[in-house]
């Protein structure tokens, strides 16, 4: 069974998104865009929604071909643009670079493909991730906390039904006093 992880770089109050889908506030140090790319070296399949998608579609498949792009931002394009990805949309109806598109039962796909024997998942997106958190399919969560409060937006955590229990793995500290916390799933 694989394991499927859910991380993103999150406000001190809990968003990953600022109103109007506002991301500015989180761009990474190189430090921390290091560690998210040896995440991803690390992840067999990445699964997404559409709108996160979408944002990184429109930038990663040529993010090595872009005037003055580093060394580190090269090498996460190339791992993203070569990885499985899947995304999970039933308003769009292609996508491309070494992507296949679900348009039905999201949390049945997902759970189908933990049950595979493979490496770990990653899924990204918050509503397709509120889906499997809902679920109970998410076994690892992974914060990076942006020490800035945004004052809404969209959660990185969704609503639940019944509390979900934490072991803490990792706690690292990272260039402009953000925090990457790993914590797996109690089961």
């Amino acid at each position: 069974m694989r394991k499927l992880i859910y991380g993103m770089n999150v406000s001190l109050d809990g968003y990953i998104a600022a109103p109007g889908d506002d991301i500015g506030w989180g761009v990474p140090s190189a430090e921390l865009f290091q560690f998210w790319s040896d995440q991803l070296q690390a992840t067999d399949l990445s699964m997404y929604g559409r709108k996160l998608w979408q944002t990184m579609s429109s930038h990663w498949p040529t993010g090595d071909q872009q005037p003055g792009a580093t060394p580190a931002e090269i090498e996460f394009a190339r791992r993203w643009r070569d990885m499985s990805k899947v995304v999970f949309s039933s308003t769009i109806d292609k996508v491309d670079w070494n992507t296949r598109l679900v348009t039905g039962d999201a949390v049945g796909e997902i759970a189908r493909l933990k049950a595979e024997d493979g490496g770990p998942m990653d899924i990204g997106g918050a509503t397709l991730a509120g889906a499997a958190m809902r679920a109970g399919l998410i076994d690892e969560y992974v914060l990076a906390t942006t020490p800035v409060l945004v004052g809404g937006g969209t959660p990185f955590f969704t609503a639940l039904d019944s509390w979900v229990n934490l072991n803490l793995v990792e706690t690292r500290t990272f260039p402009g006093g953000v925090i990457v916390t790993r914590y797996e799933t109690r089961r």
